[in-house]
């Protein structure tokens, strides 16, 4: 710090909701934060804590030390992420970063590490209400300089800065709509990097003029935003997916893995889609999922398995589509293990592929190939969790029990609003 001429230091954390929360303290201080952590008022943070119980600790680990880019200079400033205790050291059930690392923890006490690679998408807009794309391209386009092609270059380069590696970018196929796909990481780092991305890419946007937004559907006439979400299980350096005999190349885990995922998916959808908003994404007829199904080149499908590359044992892995840019990565992540190892403790039988256009069935047929329906609004994704032991197991009873109270209060407000869409179809004919 005192080589970078460091001025302050940033303590992150996330609330419930996937929130990043912030207290900034003096280079000087952070020896006796990293010993002793930090204070403050649970009660005052979303789902962290009640009123009588509200002293909380934020203890900062040195192993997420960054300098942010877009504060070098007279003012150079650094970042650590946090583990929230409790005053007497142990550790905080409402910290979504423990909820992830005790799902960790679980798998490797099985043998197993969880690796993630996200595609992560997101709108550049010129003005955010009403919201309005900075750019006219559609998939892959090449977007005239200035209009997309040289935020992405920035951002990249300030990701890189940060120790973020990055695979690939492009324009999605949105006016206005991007994705940066980040390398493959372990899911901790990977959730902390998710955090890190988004105020990245608001920062960029915000030094252009422009905004960044990760709401899954802003638009109607457009596709939404997800975070379509590769994932693996490594036994040491062996990826325990991978199968050289199978015609997919997907081992047993890997099958019961899937199946885990299949069956559990409309319970855990509140979670990787929290939002009201979110089910608007989940509609069919564009490439975000509707229903729990398996396939290949099957892109309506909930998991999809992307094509093997030859000679690389460690590509073999699945991707799960429901995911959308707004999640709590923390959350979301320990949910999509737990549920995967979930098929693998009970050995869940996998179901048939499904190469079918998922929406064009009849409901009769979907029924008789065995295919259920994801939520179609955030009321029926909570009743789906509400009853799930694998949300509650995971989460943990405070977590489970603040973000079901959140959530149904979401829904609430929501019912009462009465819509442009409403006004225009009915104010005259009703």
């Amino acid at each position: 710090m005192e080589e970078r001429g460091i001025r302050f230091v940033r303590l992150w954390f996330t609330d419930v909701l996937g929130s990043l929360k912030s207290v900034a303290i003096a280079p000087a201080e952070v020896e006796g934060a990293i010993a002793e952590g930090v204070g403050f008022d649970g009660s005052a943070i979303e789902g962290f804590a009640r009123v009588f119980e509200s002293d909380m600790v934020a203890h900062p680990d040195p192993s997420t030390y960054q300098v942010l880019p877009w504060r070098e200079g007279g003012r150079s400033t650094a970042r650590m992420l946090c583990d929230i205790r409790l005053p007497d050291g142990s550790p905080s059930f409402a910290d979504p970063r423990y909820v992830l690392k005790r799902a960790l923890d679980g798998a490797g006490r099985k043998g197993f590490t969880f690796y993630i690679h996200p595609e992560i998408e997101f709108f550049l807009l010129r003005t955010l209400n009403p919201p309005t794309p900075l750019d006219e391209g559609g998939y892959f386009d090449h977007t005239t300089l200035g209009d997309g092609t040289d935020f992405r270059r920035d951002a990249i380069t300030m990701l890189e800065q940060m120790g973020i590696s990055v695979e690939f970018s492009h324009h999605e196929a949105a006016p206005g709509q991007h994705e940066i796909d980040l390398r493959y990481a372990d899911a901790l780092t990977m959730a902390d990097n998710v955090m890190t991305f988004r105020v990245v890419i608001r920062e960029v946007a915000v030094s252009q003029g422009i905004h960044a937004s990760f709401m899954p559907k802003p638009f109607s006439e457009h596709p939404g935003s997800g975070m379509h979400t590769h994932m693996s299980l490594f036994e040491g350096d062996t990826n325990a997916f991978y199968d050289a005999a199978d015609e997919y190349h997907l081992s047993k885990t890997a099958k019961q893995f899937i199946a885990g995922l299949l069956r559990h998916a409309p319970e855990i959808t509140a979670v990787t889609n929290q939002w009201v908003n979110s089910y608007k994404r989940l509609v069919g007829g564009d490439e975000a999922p509707s229903y729990a199904c398996w396939g290949r080149s099957n892109r309506s499908a909930l998991i999809r398995i992307p094509q093997f590359t030859p000679g690389k044992t460690s590509s073999a892995r699945i991707e799960y589509r429901a995911v959308d840019a707004a999640v709590n990565p923390y959350l979301a992540y320990a949910l999509m293990l737990n549920a995967g190892l979930k098929g693998i403790e009970e050995e869940y039988q996998l179901p048939e592929e499904t190469e079918d256009e998922v929406w064009r069935l009849t409901d009769r047929e979907r029924q008789a190939i065995g295919i259920r329906e994801l939520p179609r609004n955030l009321d029926q994704a909570l009743r789906l969790m509400e009853e799930s032991e694998v949300v509650a197991e995971t989460l943990g009873e405070h977590v489970f029990e603040y973000f079901l109270r959140n959530k149904r209060e979401e829904f609430a407000v929501y019912r009462r609003q009465v819509t442009p869409w409403e006004l225009e179809r009915h104010i005259r004919v009703m």
